[in-house]
């Protein structure tokens, strides 16, 4: 008596909209997801809305004229958001970034996404993905609740600017797209070290403690630090560019630039770094 044996029939593959699905779901699952953007968007705000509020605090009344300067000197939009705001903006994006990929490292969880679906590549798309758009949100609401908290308190003084002035909407992109910038960072750093706290430590490093070590004194170093997407930031929101302090002038579109190579060049090492490594 012989038997036959049914055909196996082959698993469909996932598809990439459920892969994005599955890693919007692991995101979002995580109490600790919502709370962590939360506190990092008060934290933003707060320092912005002070400094406009210590501005109006010891606003000098005595001088009619003062809220003119004030406007003409491009401050409503340096207030609009501060090198602060913007430096805990990318250490918080920065740690997002690299703990979403490093997340299922330390729980060991990788080893069973990776078993369902093998194609690595595609997970860690989609990862990247769910990670700039969850942060692109993030930071368009944080810079447009920051710009209109802070107008707000300076047009008390007749000081605040519209969105429609010369260079705001400049400045509320650049600062939202800082945190999308600052997150595949952190993600790429994460899929390179896999671990944690390692590339948090990273991110800040590379994000936050190298522009500081270059400086405008020396052409080379210039062409380096022009080269980071914190100095690209502070390009875009320095309205008022230029005067006889800028020894290496760059332009906004190179600023651009920045954030658009640093961006894809940060999600094409999150996909292609675990390609063939062990878990």
């Amino acid at each position: 008596m012989t038997t036959t044996r049914a055909p196996r029939v082959a698993e469909p593959r996932a598809r990439f909209v459920d892969l994005v699905a599955a890693e919007w779901l692991k995101l979002w699952s995580l109490r600790s997801t919502g709370w962590s953007l939360l506190v990092a968007a008060l934290a933003v705000v707060a320092f912005n809305v002070g400094k406009a509020w210590d501005n109006h605090r010891y606003w000098p009344d005595g001088d009619p004229g003062y809220a003119d300067r004030f406007i003409a000197d491009g401050i409503p939009l340096i207030h609009a958001f501060t090198t602060d705001a913007g430096t805990v903006m990318m250490l918080a994006a920065g740690a997002f970034g690299a703990l979403a990929v490093t997340g299922e490292y330390s729980a060991w969880l990788v080893r069973t996404t990776f078993a369902a679906v093998p194609v690595r590549r595609s997970v860690m798309a989609a990862k990247a993905g769910v990670v700039a758009v969850t942060m692109t949100v993030f930071g368009a609401v944080v810079a447009a609740a920051s710009f209109a908290s802070t107008q707000a308190i300076l047009s008390t003084k007749d000081a605040g600017v519209s969105l429609d002035h010369p260079g705001a909407l400049r400045v509320i992109v650049a600062s939202a797209l800082l945190a999308p910038v600052a997150a595949l960072v952190g993600a790429a750093l994460g899929s390179l070290i896999r671990h944690g706290a390692g590339a948090v430590v990273g991110s800040v490093v590379l994000l936050l403690l190298l522009p500081l070590v270059l400086s405008d004194d020396r052409h080379w170093s210039a062409v380096l630090a022009h080269a980071l997407p914190y100095e690209a930031w502070l390009r875009l929101v320095d309205i008022p560019y230029g005067g006889p302090g800028v020894l290496h002038p760059w332009s906004v579109g190179g600023a651009w630039t920045v954030y658009a190579v640093w961006a894809l060049m940060s999600a094409a090492v999150t996909v292609t770094a675990v390609h063939r490594r062990d878990q």
